[in-house]
């Protein structure tokens, strides 16, 4: 049984979320929440096993609330709510060390896949528009040598580029064909990666590469689309 917590400062959402949510043979409402405050309170008191989290919340706002979770709460994991799939809010969850992020009008069935994913132990959405988000917003950053984090010498040569490889967007299978390995290996490399770094996901993977400097953003371009429906999609996929 998946226990959630729902931490939103609209009850006529949070009252849709558990209806939608109750209705799964293996899903539990826990607890609600309608400020980051209390959702990292409960966060303590109800360890649930996934905290579906939206930004903007009165008092303490979500990506601080995120914060303290995965600070205070290490076994509950983080879905962050945004607007757009490729926003500063979304970026900022991922820093705080959010499992992923989806946007509010994310249909049914894909927000209780990410959810079963992240419960999982996954990160909640695709390598791909993971790395987008931290392209857009990594020059905020200030990496400095890739050397410099000491965990780094922990790893062998095909686990460092496993983890370049999944850094830049690739998914397992993708990986494998990149490295010319089975999926698996690539599975058993990356699972050895996140226990070596101390990171819990694919979503810590791709911030710790961009903060270390081990993965860089390209070379702006001249695209300067406002955060839209447009971006919010996956390689015209």
């Amino acid at each position: 049984m998946i226990r959630l917590l729902i931490a939103d400062d609209e009850s006529l959402l949070r009252m849709a979320f558990r209806m939608v949510f109750e209705a799964e043979p293996d899903m539990e409402v826990a607890g609600e929440a309608d400020d980051g405050e209390q959702a990292a309170r409960l966060a303590r008191y109800l360890r649930p096993d996934v905290v579906l989290m939206d930004v903007r919340m009165p008092g303490l706002d979500g990506i601080e609330a995120t914060r303290r979770i995965v600070r205070d709460s290490p076994r509950s994991r983080v879905l962050i709510l945004t607007t757009f799939d490729l926003d500063e809010y979304a970026f900022a969850g991922l820093k705080a060390g959010a499992a992923g992020f989806l946007p509010k009008n994310t249909r049914p069935p894909e927000l209780l896949s990410a959810i079963r994913n992240v419960a999982a132990g996954e990160a909640a959405l695709s390598p791909r528009v993971t790395r987008r988000v931290l392209e857009r917003f990594a020059p905020q950053m200030t990496p400095g040598p890739a050397e410099r984090d000491e965990r780094l010498a922990q790893l062998t040569a095909r686990e460092h580029e496993v983890l370049v490889q999944v850094a830049r967007g690739l998914s397992n299978a993708e990986v494998a064909a990149a490295l010319h390995l089975a999926e698996a290996t690539v599975k058993t490399h990356l699972s050895r990666v996140l226990v070596k770094l101390g990171l819990r996901d694919r979503a810590q993977v791709v911030v710790f590469a961009y903060e270390t400097g081990l993965v860089r953003p390209p070379p702006p371009t001249s695209d300067h689309r406002s955060h839209g429906g447009g971006q919010a999609q996956e390689d015209g996929t």
